[in-house]
């Protein structure tokens, strides 16, 4: 396998051409192997300042190594690709700073993490939390979106990951018929940010062709998701036309379309089911020219290992 420098960073090239597409974990396993841990607001409050800083201490330093742990899982099962949670340092994004400042002395800590991955050739991502909507109507929830998504830069950067699309955060849409003001917002973003930055089609408020004309003139990569596209559309194949084509015409987006990223889910009891299935069984025949899909299912590392001994191996679907 090769390499490239980017961002002074040495980052694993993807597979030739010809190869089958990395298929990668989302946030935890199906067994409890991978788990991380949290800490509630009501019983954040309850601490002062000092006892914050030090639950704080202690959860980052725990879920690091669990981050660790998750990497070499993905190592174990040839997982390219590992969606970190969002979750993950809980209230570093909190008006206190006091999360912040913990993650700040631990930069080193967290640059080891980083660099690791880098060594394994695992590509590591993010998917900040619903709550991130920057076409809401309220200049508020805006304005605490876009803090959430300089903590997680932040994060992205004290791991020592490149600002680029390979390192990416992704998002949705948000509050529908608001396509001005997305494209306008994601303009004055801060470079950590907006450099990592890639929209998603969904279900209901952005379909994939309205999500393509926002990244297009936003200048950020789409990250096509098939089963939001069906849902959005009503449609009853994943081999339907218009698949195809909001896949290459997402794929236009990316500046280096061999990291252009997707994502997979099956519907749990009908095939436009919203809710997700415990494993995936049906595949867009396109996406075999995916380099990257984000698998996401109920069953998690089983559902990835399912996929690739009967879709990528096998061909049964």
């Amino acid at each position: 396998m090769t390499s490239v420098e980017l961002d002074n960073l040495t980052v694993a090239q993807p597979q030739p051409k010809d190869a089958p597409p990395y298929l990668g974990l989302v946030c935890i396993t199906f067994s409890k192997q991978v788990r991380f841990r949290t800490i509630t607001r009501t019983r954040y409050l309850q601490l002062t300042e000092e006892q914050r800083a030090n639950a704080l201490k202690e959860l980052y330093q725990d879920n690091l190594q669990r981050l660790d742990g998750a990497l070499t899982f993905c190592q174990q099962h040839d997982f390219r690709l590992y969606r970190m949670p969002s979750g993950l340092f809980p209230m570093s994004d909190w008006e206190d700073e006091v999360g912040a400042s913990v993650l700040e002395e631990m930069s080193a800590e967290l640059g080891k993490i980083g660099q690791r991955a880098n060594q394994l050739g695992i590509r590591m991502v993010l998917h900040p939390d619903q709550y991130v909507v920057l076409s809401s109507d309220s200049p508020q929830v805006v304005a605490a979106s876009i803090k959430i998504l300089e903590r997680h830069a932040l994060t992205l950067d004290l791991l020592g990951l490149p600002r680029s699309c390979w390192s990416l955060m992704n998002i949705h849409g948000g509050k529908s018929q608001r396509l001005e003001q997305l494209v306008e917002v994601i303009s004055q973003l801060p470079e950590n940010v907006k450099s990592r930055l890639t929209l998603e089609n969904d279900e209901y408020a952005y379909s994939a062709s309205e999500i393509l004309e926002v990244c297009q003139r936003a200048g950020v990569p789409m990250v096509f998701d098939a089963h939001h596209h069906i849902c959005h559309e009503n449609l009853d194949s994943y081999d339907h036309p218009s698949v195809a084509e909001m896949f290459y015409a997402a794929q236009q987006t990316w500046t280096n379309p061999e990291w252009q990223l997707v994502h997979i889910s099956n519907g749990e009891e009908a095939f436009n089911d919203r809710k997700h299935s415990d494993l995936i069984t049906a595949m867009p025949s396109v996406y075999r020219q995916a380099p990257w899909i984000e698998v996401e299912a109920k069953h998690k590392e089983e559902a990835v290992t399912h996929l690739r001994s009967c879709w990528l191996l096998k061909n049964n679907f």
